[in-house]
């Protein structure tokens, strides 16, 4: 199933369509593949903490605002979600499992050898149950925790200022 996210438009910034003329593409099917919303400054920003800790390359990444082909997962992806969360898919052919929200996170601090000292705690009793609730919290106040105006993204710094 190919999917083609429609941007919603958000009170503090307005997103930006995706090109139509693109074909939509395969998801890697050989290593776990990150699916993030593109137009999300925050989330942008926490990709590139991935790539940066993903010193082996064991991860590719999708801008789920970009046309790609959605691959059967157990549980399946639903398309509308991918812009509220984030979305792991992890690698193979026909079983292909994918993980949301906490549960991606927890299942990608798995594959980066600088997040195992912190593995242990996220199995530990209610670390479940706690996670997914600043997930979603975070998840929902992502624009305004890391606002965009116009083209630039700024983080606030009470004792600075605004800081690019």
């Amino acid at each position: 199933m190919a999917y083609n996210a429609q941007p919603k438009e958000h009170p503090t910034t307005a997103l930006s369509e995706p090109p139509v003329d693109r074909a939509a593409t395969e998801l890697p099917k050989d290593r776990p593949v990150v699916l993030y919303d593109g137009e999300c400054p925050l989330c942008v920003r926490s990709v590139g903490i991935l790539r940066r800790l993903d010193v082996f390359g064991r991860l590719a990444y999708q801008n789920a605002r970009e046309p790609f082909q959605l691959p059967k997962t157990t549980p399946p992806i639903l398309p509308e979600k991918l812009l509220e969360e984030m979305y792991v898919v992890t690698p193979g052919t026909d079983r292909r499992r994918a993980y949301g929200g906490f549960f991606a996170f927890r299942w990608l601090a798995w594959q980066l050898p600088a997040c195992w000292p912190i593995v242990p705690f996220l199995y530990l009793p209610g670390a479940a149950w706690v996670g997914e609730r600043v997930y979603a919290w975070i998840a929902r106040n992502r624009f305004r925790l890391l606002p965009c105006h116009g083209n630039t993204c700024r983080l606030e710094n009470k004792s600075r200022g605004l800081r690019h």
